[in-house]
């Protein structure tokens, strides 16, 4: 038994041929550039996620979005749904909350605007229009809150829609099924 091809290497290494392994990959996830939507091509490396980061991610959308190998695993995934602008947009608003600067701030909810939000964009998320209209009034004094309320919908979108298949997917019930690591 194997786990289909489109979960990420590092959850089919947890379970080859369904058997868990105790301890940290033996391999690395592969490195990726950071989801800065265009602000930036920074190359990072995720830790190595263990079986009990799988058993955690199998457990709360939210622990999968506190770590950074979770995120890894989870956009990859995502790439499969021909969905990933929805976590490259959520990472770039969290990198957006993160800086104080009000000129970089500026140029980076621009950038978010073009790259996620406009209807114009390979990679617009899909919003509906009531969050369209708070994005369009914070866009005339842009601040690092600019997409919160949008931001917080895709959240709910990956939470309730694509997590479940990621879950079915990728960890499906061995990871419940497996005894606890002592």
């Amino acid at each position: 038994m194997s786990i289909p091809s489109n979960c990420c290497t590092a959850t089919t290494a947890i379970f080859p041929d369904g058997a868990a392994h105790s301890g940290p990959l033996p391999e690395p996830i592969s490195q990726q550039p950071a989801a800065t939507s265009g602000i930036g091509n920074i190359l990072i490396t995720h830790p190595k996620p263990t079986l009990d980061d799988a058993r955690a991610w199998s457990m709360t959308f939210e622990k999968v979005m506190k770590s950074a190998a979770g995120r890894s695993c989870f956009r990859h995934f995502l790439r499969t749904e021909f969905s990933e602008e929805n976590m490259m947009f959520w990472l770039a608003c969290e990198e957006l909350k993160k800086e104080t600067n009000k000129t970089v701030v500026e140029e980076k909810v621009r950038k978010i605007y073009e790259d996620f939000i406009s209807i114009l964009s390979p990679k617009e998320v899909s919003l509906d229009s009531r969050v369209r209209e708070v994005i369009n009034r914070n866009m005339l004094e842009p601040t690092s809150h600019t997409f919160d309320d949008a931001q917080q919908q895709i959240y709910t979108l990956m939470q309730r829609d694509s997590y479940p298949r990621f879950i079915n997917s990728c960890l499906g019930k061995r990871s419940s099924t497996l005894a606890p690591l002592v």
